[in-house]
């Protein structure tokens, strides 16, 4: 069974896991699927080998870790990836696949296009 395993960098603000719940419920409606969870790299809870343990505790045999990240850095390019490297030699029997982080997707110019469109064309927010 595949899992979705959504992961944030975590947050003392208690809105910005609110925020990925929500995400996450978005999500599920848009996939049609229900075995999507979260996990976050620092702060919040669950921490990703949590996440990854729970996840195979009710059934996953590969997890799709989805990167709430927008880029490249320390955290992706190092930390998540020791971290997925660790859960790998504990579960060798289930598959992890990372993605990429979401600025490197082909469609973020025309999202940030979008959203900055607006605020283009209102005259007074371009002054």
């Amino acid at each position: 069974m595949k899992a979705v395993l959504l992961v944030s960098h975590g947050s003392r603000i208690t809105k910005t896991k609110q925020e990925v719940l929500s995400l996450i419920e978005k999500l599920k409606n848009l996939l049609g699927i229900s075995f999507i969870e979260c996990a976050f790299l620092e702060i919040e809870t669950p921490s990703i080998p949590d996440a990854i343990a729970g996840c195979i505790n009710k059934g996953a045999t590969e997890i799709i870790v989805l990167l709430n990240f927008l880029n490249a850095g320390r955290h992706v390019d190092t930390d998540i990836p020791r971290i997925l490297n660790e859960a790998r030699q504990q579960f060798p029997n289930i598959r992890i696949i990372l993605t990429k982080p979401i600025g490197q997707h082909w469609e973020i110019p025309q999202l940030f296009s979008q959203i900055v469109t607006p605020y283009l064309i209102d005259s007074d927010v371009a002054k």
